[in-house]
């Protein structure tokens, strides 16, 4: 053997080794012949023996002590095992006689066992039936304080006693069918608090958004920390594995999830798994109309009589918030249930899978009650039997604006359906067939008889019934309706009160709008063409004229401007914002609202169009008045387009002028002067303008002025409005967040905005139309006074030429109406430059005169100082312009020689051929004079006004 690496001696082996020694030593002795080597060998053992005893003799010494106490302890040793022995022995004797007396009395004993034994067992009974006696009190006392855990667990055990251990006692008959009718019943209540815990519990409205209370969020925050504190964890949570145990000290709602658990684990103690299953799927709806129900009835009560129809609408998306709140809850807690459900059928316990139900049918529930409320508010049952259409799209080709303006054929008639299907037996079967193959049927779930089965009341109206309530509701009602299809991991779009809400929206709601719409810009804009194929329509016939109609005057300042719109304009603008408005509470359907702001913007477009041309066509031919046809030349327009005037008018709408569009008052006057000239140019009749060629009706004229502001102001507003618009597939995350619009298509979009640019120049051609206009007056006017008119008469006529007369009060009858209706910039633009034209006309009008005289002089000079004196008046300038063509007439005072001399001695006033036509005229006027003498004199004209410094003469 080996110990910590030392070998160590078997004693067995060393008895052995020593016995060899003696026997080797005695074999050396009794082997040794020779006496004197067995003395050496005795010597050498005697020796070996002396050094071993005295050996022994240090060690003895040296463990003197412990010897003498193993020694002791040996000797006590030995004496205990000596007495052991002599009581075994003893032990065994005495079983010896008890076993022989034993046998002598064995069926006495037994008797006596078997008689102590059914003691024990009646008392024991005794102690059973005295306990279970008091099963029902300390049931009561349980249930009473909720400890359904322990009561349940009491009922289950006092039963299972009556069934087995105490089933031949007759005395307790009538308190075992007590006790198995409480346990019966005990599910029941324990169902019952279950849905207390589930439905009962979530009820903590908050209608914190009404008037006079705080803010909404502030109040769902402090909700959200309520159900914190009442510690309801998220039910993946709950522990599989973990045993449920109630503790009778304390309050077990104040943990509602281990509340919950001791509920289910206390169903499962009965065996009434299924039983509860079934029991809360069937109360899923009518408990959850129950809180609608209540809810709406304390939100009535919360707000009295504060609810009216401006604040309506928030009442339902209070109620709506409240109720969507409380469902949350709900299906939390049915989770919870569920989680607990799972736990107990992981335990081992077989429950079918059919006896169950999961968050999918409790959110089929939610949503068939949400959905049946939103049916009730937004009024689908009224509204869906007349559903209107709405545009799907809009797609308008690209169009020139003088298109509009251009002689368009006779429209014809369109042909009108005489009979539709929709009501046909076989249409409403197929229609209640779709609406039977729904994936929930709602049914009467706020039926009266159930409300008052649940002690409430009948179900109440927090507002009125509308299509328009949507609005209010469509952005809480799509993020409850995402965190369902979260919860029930579908594909975004396919819960079933997603297919309400969409078929809602696009089938009735969208309908509707667009109906309600197009019926408001109707009655805006009826009989509008009526009336202008028929002026003579009486003021106070019922009819009602959309261009002549204006918005008063509390209308103009709540719309911030100074001059009168068209009613038919703020009316249309009025539903625009609307359908805004639209577009910003339901932006998954931005597009369809826009385009129906597009086709609404076309209609109107095509009737202000339609209107505009019944005002300026003037016969059957669809001839149009001159300055109709000039506004719409491309080179007039172009023309006037260009002038400093118009681009004033641009730079006060926003943009600014340009320093190179600044001109001087010679850049003006040359400007004027084109501006005489092209429209002189274009009126090539010799017979002058007919009536039918002019608007003789002031009142037209302030039709169109209203027009132009109403058109300019709608124009500003949808531009902003466009602007305010960015296309899809451009739009970056930071610009459609920070747009107050959603994203639209980049196509409709576009539209829009050439819709828009079409009612920017319809506005722009009003007020061209009204800058010729006046100037095409002056023409109609002017032109007679030196062709008809009389000016070598012998008599001093004191009066101005008739035409005058009238000119001049057709513009002021002009002013009056257009100072009302055009702001101060575009009235001065209409008549600015007006008496370099007339000047201009009369001026030139010198050559349609035969003679003249002195006294056709001054009847010339009274008519330009009656317009100078009337214009003046207008403009609030002096028109020098008149000044200067009265001195041209005046220069017939003077010999044409003196008139030559003066151009000569002062240079030139007038153009070569005004000259020219004043010399001719002189000469008309003075037939003693030769033809020899009028070349002569337009030769010397001719050489003094085209001498060049250097005395050579151009061509």
């Amino acid at each position: 053997m080996e110990k910590n690496g030392e070998k160590v001696a078997n004693p067995a082996a060393k008895g052995r080794e020593t016995s060899e020694f003696l026997m080797a030593i005695v074999r050396t002795l009794s082997t040794s012949a020779d006496f004197q080597q067995r003395e050496k060998e005795k010597a050498r053992i005697e020796k070996t023996f002396t050094e071993s005893d005295k050996k022994l003799g240090e060690l003895v010494s040296e463990n003197y002590q412990d010897l003498t106490q193993i020694t002791q302890d040996f000797s006590t040793i030995s004496k205990s095992v000596n007495e052991a022995r002599e009581k075994i022995k003893k032990i065994k004797d005495d079983l010896s006689s008890c076993k022989t007396l034993l046998h002598c009395k064995r069926d006495e004993l037994r008797r006596l066992w078997i008689e102590g034994v059914e003691q024990k067992t009646m008392v024991a009974m005794l102690d059973q039936i005295e306990q279970i006696k008091e099963v029902p009190t300390k049931l009561d006392n349980l249930l009473l304080k909720k400890h359904y855990l322990h009561g349940t667990e009491l009922v289950v055990n006092a039963v299972a006693k009556l069934e087995n251990q105490l089933v031949g006692v007759e005395a307790l008959r009538d308190l075992k069918a007590e006790l198995i009718t409480r346990k019966e019943q005990l599910h029941e209540v324990l169902i019952e608090e279950l849905n207390r815990q589930i439905y009962i519990k979530s009820q903590t409205p908050n209608f914190s958004s009404l008037p006079g209370k705080k803010g909404g969020s502030v109040a769902k925050q402090d909700t959200l920390k309520r159900k914190e504190r009442n510690g309801v964890p998220p039910p993946e949570k709950i522990e599989f594995g973990k045993e449920v145990k109630e503790d009778l000290n304390s309050d077990p709602e104040d943990d509602p999830t281990h509340f919950i658990a001791i509920l289910v684990e206390s169903l499962y103690m009965l065996r009434k798994i299924p039983e509860a299953a079934e029991g809360l799927k069937v109360r899923i709806q009518p408990e959850l109309s129950a809180i609608v129900a209540r809810t709406s009835q304390l939100l009535l009560e919360s707000t009295s009589n504060q609810v009216d129809a401006s604040n309506q609408s928030q009442c339902l998306l209070d109620l709506l918030e409240n109720i969507f709140h409380q469902f949350r809850f709900v299906a939390h807690m049915h989770k919870m249930v569920l989680r607990n459900l799972d736990r107990i059928i992981v335990s081992g316990v077989p429950v079918r899978q059919e006896c169950l139900y999961d968050m999918t049918d409790v959110w089929s529930k939610i949503q068939a009650v949400v959905e049946l409320l939103l049916r009730e508010y937004l009024d689908v049952e009224n509204t869906s039997a007349s559903r209107q259409r709405a545009p799907t799209s809009f797609d308008e080709p690209s169009t020139d604006i003088n298109s509009f303006f251009a002689k368009k054929r006779p429209a014809k008639p369109k042909k009108m359906a005489l009979f539709r299907f929709d009501a046909s037996i076989h249409a409403i079967s197929t229609n209640s067939y779709v609406d039977d193959s729904r994936a929930f049927d709602t049914g009467d779930l706020f039926s009266s008889s159930l409300l008052a089965e649940m002690g409430l009341e009948k179900n109440q109206m927090v507002c009125k019934p509308s299509v328009y309530n949507i609005t209010a509701i469509f952005r809480p009602l799509e993020s409850f309706i995402r965190e369902i299809e979260d919860a029930i991991a579908c594909q975004d779009g396919t819960s079933s009160l997603q297919a309400f809400v969409t078929d809602f929206v696009q089938n009735i709601f969208l309908g509707h709008v667009h109906y309600t719409v197009s019926t408001s810009i109707t009655s805006a804009t009826k009989d509008l063409i009526r009336y202008y194929k028929n002026p003579q329509i009486d003021e106070e016939d019922e009819s009602f004229d959309a261009l002549r109609h204006v918005v008063d005057h509390k209308t103009q300042k709540e719309l911030g401007v100074n001059r009168p719109l068209l009613t038919s304009t703020v009316t249309v603008d009025k539903n625009l914002q609307e359908l805004r408005e639209l577009m910003q509470d339901l932006p998954d359907y931005a597009d369809q609202f826009l385009n129906m702001i597009c086709n609404t913007l076309k209609e109107y477009r095509d009737t202000c169009h339609s209107a505009y041309r019944e005002i300026v066509q003037y016969d059957s031919d669809e001839r149009r008045v001159i300055s109709a046809m000039w506004a719409k030349d491309e080179d007039i327009s172009r023309f006037l387009r260009s002038l400093p005037s118009w681009r004033s008018l641009q730079s006060s709408r926003g943009q600014e002028l340009a320093s190179e569009d600044v001109c001087s008052e010679e850049e003006i006057k040359a400007l004027n002067s084109k501006e005489a000239q092209i429209l002189i140019s274009n009126l090539t009749s010799s017979d002058g303008l007919i009536q039918q060629e002019i608007i003789t009706d002031v009142t037209q004229m302030r039709t169109i002025a209203n027009v132009h502001e109403s058109l300019e102001w709608f124009f500003n507003r949808m531009k902003d409005f466009s602007n305010g618009l960015s296309a899809r597939s451009t739009a970056t995350a930071a610009e459609t967040a920070a747009s107050e619009y959603p994203p639209v298509s980049e196509k409709t979009l576009g539209s829009l905005k050439n819709l828009v640019k079409d009612f920017q120049d319809l506005a722009e051609i009003c007020l061209l139309l009204l800058h010729l206009e006046v100037r095409v007056h002056c023409f109609y006017f002017l032109l007679p006074v030196a062709k008809q008119s009389n000016y070598a008469g012998p008599i001093d006529d004191l009066d101005p030429d008739s035409n005058v007369l009238k000119l001049n009060k057709d513009l002021t009858s002009m002013e009056e109406v257009l100072q009302q209706s055009l702001q101060p910039k575009k009235f001065k633009y209409i008549f600015e430059s007006l008496g370099f034209l007339v000047a201009s006309i009369l001026m030139n009008s010198i050559q349609y005169m035969k003679k003249i005289n002195e006294n056709g002089i001054k009847k010339m000079c009274r008519n330009l100082f009656a317009i100078q004196q009337n214009l003046t008046n207008i403009t609030m300038s002096r028109e020098s312009d008149l000044d200067h063509a009265r001195q041209y007439y005046e220069l017939l005072y003077i010999n044409p020689d003196d008139v030559i001399t003066m151009i000569a001695e002062k240079g030139c006033q007038y153009t070569f051929q005004e000259y020219t036509e004043l010399v001719k005229l002189h000469h008309r006027s003075h037939p003693a004079l030769s033809p020899s003498q009028l070349e002569q004199r337009m030769q010397k004209l001719k050489e003094v006004i085209f001498k060049t410094p250097n005395g050579e003469h151009t061509p």
